[in-house]
């Protein structure tokens, strides 16, 4: 479970919300989750689907790294359904969306490609 504005909120909502308040041309984000210290291996090994980087000496447990559409990260369905197994198993925790990167296209060898076919495929990506 999450606190937001008050109110106890399950973990894989409150990163619907986050999702819902991006940019569309988002990349990447960074969240920082902070869980039940009693149950923190079990949270740990329902993390690792997605690489979870745990903190060591500070007072949250885990970063997340999440891509949008590609990248070297978690993607957003696979985070959303491992923070849905933690709300299930009973672990509250608390989600904190700590970085947001936007506007980055894919880097693709385009060598001997026209500059229309290089300007359409940034203008797609960039969606």
């Amino acid at each position: 479970m999450c606190t937001l504005f008050g109110a106890i909120m399950p973990l894989a909502e409150t990163f619907n919300e986050i999702l819902a308040a991006l940019p569309s041309d988002w990349t990447d984000l960074e969240l920082d989750l902070r869980v039940q210290e009693d149950r923190y291996i079990d949270a740990a090994s329902l993390l690792v689907t997605i690489n979870a980087q745990p903190y060591s000496h500070h007072d949250w447990h885990f970063r997340l790294v999440v891509a949008h559409q590609f990248g070297h990260a978690a993607a957003a369905p696979a985070t959303h359904g491992t923070l849905k197994l933690l709300d299930d198993a009973g672990i509250a925790g608390e989600l904190v969306l700590r970085e947001v990167r936007e506007g980055r296209v894919e880097v693709t060898q385009m060598w001997g490609r026209p500059e229309s076919v290089r300007k359409e495929f940034r203008r797609i990506r960039a969606q």
